[in-house]
């Protein structure tokens, strides 16, 4: 199943929904081959006893439940997802039972990932998230391309950072400050400058100038 989109805040946008890799089905996978191939073999007994009776059956029962393992693994993997959005980490598992952990982006510390030879060869892999909330640590298994998901992570973190600081950036200029609503008059320092460049352009002569100029520094 598909992340939700009702799911997400306002604003909010789904940048990964992942399932797990389909190494998630490595065992089941192969106890089912195994299990096929031993009713074959079985099936291929041309001998009619008792035994081969009873081999038929037992060949027959381990591949039911070899079935139905494979068929429960199928159900957990279209029932776990990985969701990555512009604000969180979002861990669903369960059909019957749920569970599921949100981890926000402003509160993770670091996230590692881990591979295996055999892994790195197949593109899965393991993703652990340490982060401030009460969850501590998160560890998710067989995810698509590990080191990818961690570098979307950081990529996404940064992102809203800088979200986060245009938003209270906004608002502060949007605050009403005293200086904001009425214009100030220069200051003493300010206005002497004023009173230099006029003098240095010629519209003030040095005795104008030297007599503003005291007026000037007699009122600071």
């Amino acid at each position: 199943m598909a992340f939700p989109p009702d799911l997400l805040n306002s604003h909010e946008e789904l940048v990964l929904d992942l399932r797990p890799h389909w190494w998630f089905f490595a065992r089941s996978t192969a106890a089912l081959i195994g299990a096929l191939i031993l009713g074959g073999l079985f099936l291929g007994w041309s001998e009619p006893s008792w035994m081969h009776g009873v081999a038929t059956i037992g060949s027959s029962a381990i591949l039911l439940f070899c079935l139905g393992w494979f068929g429960f693994t199928y159900i957990r993997w279209s029932h776990t997802n990985f969701v990555l959005t512009t604000d969180r980490i979002i861990t669903r598992r369960g059909f019957i039972s749920k569970q599921g952990i949100e981890i926000p982006l402003d509160r993770v510390n670091t996230v590692f990932f881990h591979q295996t030879i055999f892994e790195r060869l197949v593109g899965a892999g393991d993703l652990a998230i340490e982060s401030a909330s009460e969850t501590g640590a998160e560890k998710l298994t067989n995810i698509r391309r590990p080191s990818v998901v961690q570098k979307e992570i950081y990529v996404q973190i940064e992102a809203n950072e800088n979200r986060k600081y245009d938003r209270m950036h906004a608002a502060g200029s949007n605050t009403l400050r005293p200086d904001a609503t009425t214009p100030q008059p220069p200051g003493i320092p300010e206005q002497i400058a004023q009173l230099s460049e006029l003098h240095q352009r010629g519209v003030l002569s040095d005795t104008e100038f030297m007599q503003k100029k005291a007026e000037l520094l007699d009122r600071m």
